[in-house]
């Protein structure tokens, strides 16, 4: 960046992808190849701040709908994930001392966090946005006892304004904090919206490829709010990335019908082989195929009651959960509206 300095949120795509590598290939090489640069850059960062935060203005949450998010609140939570990457990595590679130096420096970080954004009164990050609900929750940054109240939050301003109002970060933590929350229906409505702002209204114009902006008036060929392909792989296909089980070891399908949907169909092309996963509904009838590559185990939730198929591990509150190795299976429930 020369002169601009640090910008965090763009800056950490270098830990970010190193460690995102790892998790989808069980690959270390890259984090060993980069570990030292990786270091280096976080206690750069970390030396920047002011009583643990980041205290100077940078690229935050680029081109929201209308509220502004501080980029204080965006950048710290960045050294955040940034300090925790390099001691993910420092675990792997046997570097005990920066595991201990790493960890402190994350404590520090997320104690600071709190105290500067978080508003005991409104139970809020800064001014409540979205964005800065959404970024707190998703990585991690809101102690236990306040998770609830800070999702209900995030929850009721969506539910509010009744479309998305956020930037480049907020954009992929609101629709992954809902639907980790049990919401995927609430962050459905966000991106199949035909009005204003959204990815369907976008559709509604004519486009054909992402935008850099909600209202279309900068480039018109951006991967910007892109994570929305990887939300609907995870969240409605439901391919999930177990984090205890790097290169897709072990699976996690969680098949997502929701709003007007009728099917889903969706795969990704681990080192293993292809999984893949598509449903359909019917009326109430859910039917559900997977297929696991070899060497590969996957945890398979299935909506709905009656849900039949081998593997069954049990079955409670509308959701049955099987346990199955590779190959192909078929499921099969009647789903509760």
């Amino acid at each position: 960046w020369g002169a601009g300095g640090f910008h965090p949120a763009w800056d950490s795509a270098f830990p970010i992808v190193a460690n995102d590598l790892y998790d989808y290939c069980s690959d270390t090489r890259v984090l060993a190849r980069n570990y030292d640069q990786l270091r280096r850059y976080v206690d750069a960062l970390g030396a920047q701040t002011k009583e643990g935060v980041i205290a100077f203005d940078s690229l935050g949450d680029w081109v929201p709908w209308s509220t502004q998010t501080p980029s204080q609140l965006t950048s710290t939570a960045y050294l955040y994930l940034d300090a925790n990457i390099v001691v993910h990595a420092a675990q792997l590679l046997g570097r005990l001392e920066d595991v201990a130096k790493y960890t402190r420096l994350a404590e520090r970080t997320k104690t600071a966090f709190n105290d500067k954004f978080y508003d005991p009164v409104k139970m809020v990050y800064a001014n409540g946005s979205q964005t800065a609900l959404s970024t707190a929750l998703y990585f991690g940054l809101v102690p236990g006892e306040r998770r609830a109240d800070v999702f209900a939050a995030l929850v009721a301003d969506v539910e509010r304004q009744g479309h998305i109002d956020t930037g480049i970060i907020g954009a992929k933590n609101v629709l992954r904090v809902l639907s980790e929350g049990g919401r995927t229906d609430l962050a459905y409505r966000l991106v199949a919206r035909k009005e204003q702002p959204g990815w369907g209204w976008w559709i509604e114009q004519g486009a054909t490829t992402l935008w850099e902006d909600w209202k279309g008036e900068s480039s018109l060929n951006h991967i910007m709010f892109g994570d929305v392909s990887n939300w609907f792989i995870q969240w409605i296909a439901g391919i999930g990335l177990d984090p205890e089980a790097p290169g897709f070891s072990h699976v996690l399908i969680r098949p997502q019908p929701v709003g007007d949907l009728k099917w889903a169909a969706g795969w990704h092309d681990a080192s293993n082989g292809r999984i893949a996963s598509r449903w359909s509904l019917s009326g109430d009838k859910f039917k559900l195929t997977v297929t696991i590559p070899p060497n590969a185990r996957a945890s398979v939730w299935v909506p709905g009651s009656q849900a039949k198929g081998e593997h069954l591990v049990r079955q409670e509150s509308g959701i049955a959960l099987f346990e199955i190795g590779s190959g192909t299976y078929e499921f099969t429930s009647k789903l509760l509206r």
